[in-house]
């Protein structure tokens, strides 16, 4: 395939995601999320990467060198866009797996040097051309499963250099990855051991020092907040938005993962782009974040994984609300950079349809990280990533066979994707 080629898929039995004129110009909310658009024997038609048009039935003309593709009725929904994941860290955490087996939660883990400090410390000892090459490895599988728009969150450095180290890593994956990628700053993540009753003093050395380094370096998109309690409350949650704010980032909350913190406050009052987690949410939250332009964001897999209440997503789209749903990607609570396994979920834990899932999963989940009008979405003018998806009749297929290999092919730009591309 030449790059800039003109492309025809053609033989698409379904293909989700799609309005030909112009996708709304909002999240879906409510029960437009349910209204999904579908189109039966379907093509796509790509310029430069991008979305030319679409339709159903009789093939258009293509110019003289159109490359034509038979996608063999496949099931075609856009490329996942995973708004939120840490995929940038040393290593993995399994044997605080056992300890959560043992019947230890979250919190005690972390109580004893667990958690995001454990991660901070490998993290710490590692250089950043090391750091960058197992995570280019790591972000590499998850395009392949699926993933064609993702969030990467710092938050294992926890001091200057080396939060700093993981944007730059961020940075450079953006550089040599096809598909997008949002940074965001998540140094206001857990108190370093150093700091430990000094959180004021961490406070300030983050907005006086680390952000405004990163911001002359234009080394973030975001600036994120771990607001629960025994880390980072609503007061302190409030000093580091306005810090960001002034410097010019967008801004997103960790909130009510581990019980009802101020997050969801704190994040409308700022006009932060989501507020994610959400396990712990009540009328009063739903109710503030329906009178907001803020995305609430679930992270099934956490929720699963930590034997958390799942997000009372049903209540929320009853409400008239968005829904994104992304993985939370980390070593520590969601060791799964799997959309399928987030779909899934999401469908059996959080009674969400299959169609309301991948409209959370694809379009708002662009929006939860500024990615509107550019990804989420197969219409002209979006960029043509893609999953095809062979051997299913029926989208409700996906969530309902969680446990089987699907036969997949993603196309980025146009372009069928693999690690070598």
């Amino acid at each position: 395939m030449t790059t800039g080629q003109d492309i025809l898929f053609h033989n698409i039995s379904r293909l989700h995601g799609a309005w030909d004129l112009a996708p709304p110009r909002q999240p879906l909310r409510g029960e437009m999320m349910h209204q999904w658009p579908v189109w039966n024997n379907a093509w796509i038609y790509v310029k430069e990467g991008l979305i030319h048009s679409i339709g159903c039935g009789e093939l258009p003309r293509g110019g003289g060198d159109t490359l034509f593709i038979d996608l063999q009725g496949a099931l075609v929904v856009p490329g996942f866009c995973d708004s939120h994941t840490h995929a940038v860290f040393a290593a993995w955490r399994w044997e605080e797996y056992l300890l959560k087996l043992q019947g230890m939660s979250y919190a005690e883990i972390a109580a004893r040097g667990g958690g995001i400090l454990n991660s901070a410390g490998r993290l710490a000892q590692m250089d950043e051309d090391e750091l960058y090459e197992v995570s280019l490895r790591r972000v590499q599988d998850l395009i392949g499963l699926g993933t064609t728009a993702l969030e990467i969150k710092s938050g294992y450095g926890l001091d200057v250099e080396n939060e700093l180290k993981m944007l730059r890593v961020i940075s450079r994956l953006r550089r040599h990855l096809k598909i997008p990628v949002k940074a965001t700053c998540l140094a206001a993540h857990a108190l370093p051991e150093a700091y430990k009753n000094r959180k004021k003093e961490y406070i300030e050395k983050v907005c006086g020092e680390l952000l405004p380094a990163v911001a002359a370096e234009q080394l973030a998109d975001y600036v994120d907040v771990f607001c629960e309690t025994g880390f980072f409350d609503e007061t302190d949650t409030e000093i580091i938005l306005k810090t960001a704010a002034d410097l010019g980032f967008g801004l997103k909350v960790h909130a009510h993962q581990l019980g009802r913190s101020g997050g969801v406050r704190v994040g409308v009052r700022w006009g932060a782009a989501s507020v994610d987690h959400l396990e712990h949410m009540n009328e009063e939250d739903m109710d503030l974040l329906a009178t907001s332009a803020v995305m609430p964001t679930a992270l099934p897999i956490a929720a699963w994984f930590l034997n958390l209440p799942y997000p009372p997503v049903r209540q929320m789209i009853q409400k008239g609300l968005p829904v994104a749903i992304a993985t939370d990607f980390n070593p520590g609570s969601a060791p799964s950079g799997s959309m399928w396994m987030a779909l899934a979920l999401a469908c059996t834990g959080m009674k969400m349809q299959p169609s309301e899932a991948f409209a959370a999963a694809t379009f708002n989940g662009a929006w939860a990280m500024g990615l509107q009008g550019l990804c989420g979405a197969l219409s002209p003018g979006y960029r043509a990533d893609f999953l095809a998806i062979h051997g299913l009749e029926d989208l409700s297929e996906v969530p309902y066979r969680f446990h089987s290999a699907l036969d997949l092919d993603v196309f980025v730009a146009g372009e069928k994707w693999s690690a070598r591309s």
